[in-house]
C-alpha cells in the first residue's frame, strides 16, 4: 500500500477572491497541514504526473534538429527554461521513447551538436501539438502539422517560419542522470519577429508576445493574456 505521511509545516498559498486585495492575496496563509509523498519509493513511478501537475506553467522548447544525413526533425519539450545570460545558456529533458530508445532530438543534437528552440505561441499552438506524435525516424513533422521553415544564421537546422521567437544553439554538453538526459545549449543567435522588438531601446514588447505553457500532465496547457505586477523591493 502507498504510503502518505503527513506534515504540520505550514505551506503558503496564492489566491485571490473578488473582495481580496492583491496585498491580502499575496500574503501567505498556513495550512494546518500538507501531504509528503515519498519519491524514492513509494511514489517512484508516479514521480512524472506528479511533478508535471505541479511544476507549471512550464515553457514550450519546439526544438528543431538535423540528422547527419541531413533529414529535419521537431519536437516540443516542457522540462526547459533559461539558466544564465553570461554566456546566454538553456536547457531542456528530451526523454526515451516507450522502447526505450532515445528520440530522435536527442539523438540528432549528440551527432551534429546543434539545435535551434522556437517558442510556441497561441497561433501555432495545435500545430506543435501535432508535432508530439511519434512519428518513425527521420520523418518530417513540420510539413505534416504544416509549419514552414526559414534558413538559419549560424547552424545548420532551420528556425520555425511562423514561430514568434527563435534561438540557435550549440550544445555545450548532454548530462545524464540516472533516466533523465539534460541537453545544454549556448545561445548564439536570436529570431524575434518585428512587432515584438523595440530596436531604439532594445527591449522586447512582451505584451504583444502570447506563448502558451504547458499545464498538468497529460494534455494541460495555458495561455499567458493575463498578467499582474509586483514591485520589486529595494
Amino acid at each position: 500500500m502507498l504510503d502518505a505521511t503527513r506534515n504540520t509545516q505550514p505551506v503558503p498559498i496564492l489566491g485571490m477572491t473578488q473582495n481580496m486585495s492583491l496585498l491580502d492575496a499575496i500574503r501567505p496563509t498556513p495550512h494546518a497541514f500538507s501531504m509528503e509523498l515519498d519519491l524514492e519509493h513509494d511514489f517512484a513511478d508516479r514521480a512524472y504526473r506528479l511533478l508535471a501537475s505541479l511544476v507549471m506553467p512550464r515553457p514550450i522548447a519546439f526544438v528543431t534538429t538535423l540528422s547527419l544525413d541531413g533529414r529535419l526533425n521537431a519536437a516540443p519539450f516542457s522540462f526547459f527554461n533559461l539558466f544564465g545570460a553570461n554566456p546566454p545558456i538553456l536547457a531542456f529533458a528530451p526523454g526515451n521513447r516507450e522502447d526505450g530508445t532515445p528520440k530522435d532530438t536527442a539523438i540528432n543534437v549528440r551527432a551534429t551538436r546543434e539545435f535551434v528552440v522556437n517558442l510556441v505561441d497561441e497561433a501555432i499552438a495545435e500545430a506543435m501539438n501535432q508535432c508530439a506524435a511519434s512519428l518513425p525516424y527521420g520523418e518530417n513533422e513540420l510539413a505534416r502539422a504544416g509549419l514552414t521553415t526559414h534558413p538559419s544564421s549560424l547552424v545548420k537546422p532551420p528556425r520555425i517560419a511562423e514561430s514568434p521567437v527563435s534561438m540557435e544553439c550549440h550544445e555545450w554538453g548532454t548530462i545524464q542522470i540516472g533516466g533523465n538526459r539534460l541537453v545544454i545549449g549556448l545561445i548564439k543567435r536570436l529570431h524575434v519577429r518585428d512587432e515584438l522588438f523595440d530596436a531604439d531601446k532594445k527591449r522586447i514588447h512582451s505584451d504583444k508576445l502570447h506563448v502558451i505553457g504547458r499545464m498538468a500532465s497529460p494534455d494541460g496547457y495555458c495561455r499567458t493574456r493575463e498578467r499582474f505586477k509586483m514591485i520589486h523591493p529595494a
